[in-house]
């Protein structure tokens, strides 16, 4: 038995159906029936609808149950119809169960994290209309929907980032992430535009099926090939959405929101958006060799450079959070080497112990009275055991650790890099490579400073809120400490921080192991995903496939554990033993550090170059062309010859009989002498 549309559009609308009760009625817009525990259960109970439907429907599609039509017709354009319409397949399932399961968990968390909060309910009613807008998106089947739904998220994202609004570093990055934003959605409204002109349609079946047609077709007036040029504006809105290089920056500001934020945004949701569309529309990317060597060069710089940010971070969110931005470059090389399913197998895997990792983060913030800093923290693990646990088995899992998660899907995205035959894909190779040290390195460095060694934290109640960079930081002064009160001894979260917890931590050690065989090299994404025989990543990964427990035993003689091994013992060394080590590197390699400060200077040059230049030219254009040619010459210019012509006239018309009588003469005169002169 197949699941209807009915089910599909349930599962889409119960978050919808929760924030919109939740933000009407809970938060005095429309007065308050809806107190704040109404609030938190009526949208968990709509996410957790959506899960379970997610479950349901993921079941049918691997029965071979999928769908593809329309739901509603919103508009009709000559012949072309604009529609909302679901395509269920395996990609699509796989996402909705990953998106609702994590966003059920994040729900749950919330409770805890967010008790004391004032803007309680308007929480609840964000992260439930995030969720219904990531749905839509990977529920679509036209781009016009994906559109839709790519927009949702980058709005409601915004207002996420930005939840206390009172806090001027809070405003300054959420504007950030929308302008950057902005930047990435332009290349894709353009690549979408691209294949509409020349395809007449915005479904994406019928795109597909024109594949071969349109890669024959080059861009009016130039040699290029349209597809190449589609499908490389397409991925510049995966940068912006993915914050790929140089489109990255907002992404660490944007740790500004609360902790479950950002769990939301950037472990399951919103920055895989362009993983999947990249990966949905790769029957058109496979045909463009150009797009792809594009794709492969811009996440391997992404996977290595930002990952050495991690490094030097003292925030705990801000090391997870540049953590992210160099997995999520992993997952692009994996798309640049045409191994597209290893990329949506490492995004899932990604999502659990990355939400793990971040909702771990934010228990240790509350058990620290909303303290940030990492060096005011150490010996943890005895006050807040669950939370120790869990956040070691994320961290195992996001280094590549045998049989965890993240080692199955982060190794073969290493291999596919070296088995790919695109330009740059031996560059992608080497930086994947020594991004697992680098990894490893950040990792262990928060695990160890937090949980292990010496406790550095201010007992005596007196507070510790120093040591913060000028960003200013998570939860400071909003009321929802659950002591109320900065400083005291360190103590485990509720129930409903921790249950999350140990729930995210089962998949972070087991899925992996669980699905790599059916998704990687089963028949999971068959029909779903295209590669053409002249990218033979996944067809060489094949063929050295033996079973997860043969390619875990393998790994130890292999260099990226031992890379792994590497980082934790000198991670262990530096920041446990010998704590004046770093210090010593970091004054011996001043100017290194001075840049990486600075994280490459990108702020700066969006800052002082991009941001200030386009404030010049805006200034120029308004005082040169608005003031000075607009209003200056055409509209006050004109009235001003009006005005000249009225004045002059205005002495002609005297009302005096003799006047008149004399401007005829001169008339008569003038007439008489024109004639006269002028041969005949």
């Amino acid at each position: 038995m197949s699941s209807s549309p009915n089910l599909y559009l349930l599962i889409a609308l119960a978050p919808l159906a929760g924030a919109i009760l939740a933000g009407l009625f809970g938060t005095g817009f429309l007065g308050r029936p809806i107190g704040r525990r109404g609030s938190h259960v009526i949208t968990i109970l709509g996410v957790l609808i959506s899960a379970i439907g997610s479950v349901i429907v993921l079941r049918d599609v691997l029965n071979g149950h999928t769908f593809d039509g329309a739901v509603y017709t919103w508009s009709l354009i000559g012949q072309t119809k604009l529609e909302i319409g679901f395509l269920i397949d395996p990609l699509s399932a796989m996402m909705m169960v990953v998106v609702t399961s994590v966003s059920l968990m994040v729900h749950i968390y919330t409770i805890g994290y967010m008790a004391d909060d004032p803007g309680y309910q308007r929480f609840f009613a964000y992260i439930s209309l995030f969720t219904f807008s990531m749905l839509m998106l990977v529920m679509s089947n036209n781009m016009v929907q994906l559109f839709f739904g790519w927009e949702a998220v980058g709005l409601v994202s915004y207002l996420l980032i930005g939840f206390w609004y009172t806090r001027p570093t809070a405003i300054f990055a959420n504007m950030k992430a929308f302008l950057i934003n902005r930047v990435g959605d332009f290349g894709f409204v353009l690549g979408i535009g691209l294949l509409f002109a020349y395809a007449g349609t915005m479904h994406y079946g019928e795109v597909f099926a024109q594949a071969d047609t349109l890669a024959a077709q080059t861009l009016p007036g130039t040699d290029w090939m349209l597809l190449t040029v589609a499908c490389i504006c397409l991925f510049i809105g995966a940068m912006g959405k993915s914050a790929q290089v140089p489109l990255h920056a907002w992404l660490p500001d944007s740790m500004e929101g609360p902790t479950p934020i950002s769990a939301l945004i950037h472990a399951a949701t919103m920055v895989t958006a362009g993983i999947f569309m990249v990966a949905r529309f790769s029957p058109l990317f496979e045909l463009s060799d150009t797009a792809l060597s594009f794709i492969i060069v811009i996440g391997a710089i992404g996977a290595l450079f930002l990952g050495i940010l991690g490094i030097i971070q003292n925030d705990i969110k801000r090391v997870v959070a540049y953590s992210t931005l160099s997995q999520l470059g992993y997952m692009t090389v994996a798309l640049g080497a045409s191994a597209y399913s290893v990329a949506i197998f490492h995004l899932m895997t990604h999502a659990f112990f990355k939400a793990l990792l971040f909702l771990g983060a934010g228990s240790v913030i509350i058990g620290m009275h909303h303290d940030q800093d990492i060096r005011n923290m150490g010996g943890l693990r005895k006050y807040m055991p669950i939370t120790w646990i869990t956040f070691l088995l994320g961290t195992l899992a996001l280094v590549g650790t045998p049989f965890f998660s993240g080692f199955y899907s982060k190794e073969h995205i290493i291999e596919a890099a070296g088995a790919a035959h695109v330009w740059g894909a031996t560059f992608a190779y080497y930086a994947t490579l020594i991004g697992v040290f680098v990894t490893s390195l950040y990792s262990f460095r928060v695990y160890f400073l937090v949980f292990h060694g010496k406790e550095r934290f201010d007992t005596s109640g007196h507070g510790h809120a120093h040591g913060h960079d000028a960003h200013g930081h998570d939860d400071h002064s909003h009321g929802h400490d659950d002591h109320g009160h900065h400083g005291g001894t360190p103590h485990e979260s509720p129930w409903v921080v921790t249950l999350p917890l140990v729930l995210l931590a089962i998949p972070s050690v087991l899925i992996g192991a669980w699905v790599v065989d059916p998704m990687l090299f089963g028949s999971f994404f068959d029909g779903v995903i295209k590669v053409l025989p002249q990218h033979p990543a996944m067809h060489e990964l094949h063929e050295e496939w033996h079973g997860w427990v043969a390619f875990g035993m393998h790994a130890f003689q292999t260099l990226p554990f031992w890379l792994v091994v590497a980082g934790a013992v000198i991670s262990w060394y530096c920041y446990l033993i010998n704590p004046k080590v770093p210090a010593a590197i970091k004054s011996s390699l001043s100017g290194v550090n001075k840049v990486l400060e600075n994280k490459y200077f990108v702020d700066w040059i969006n800052e002082q170059i991009i941001a200030r230049g386009a404030r010049c030219l805006g200034y120029g254009l308004w005082q040169r062309g608005d003031r000075g040619l607009i209003d200056g010459l055409l509209v006050n210019g004109s009235a001003r010859v009006v005005g000249w012509v009225a004045a002059i006239s205005r002495h002609l018309q005297s009302g005096y009989i003799y006047h008149y009588a004399f401007a005829m003469i001169i008339g008569i005169m003038a007439l008489i002498t024109f004639f006269v002169l002028i041969p005949q």
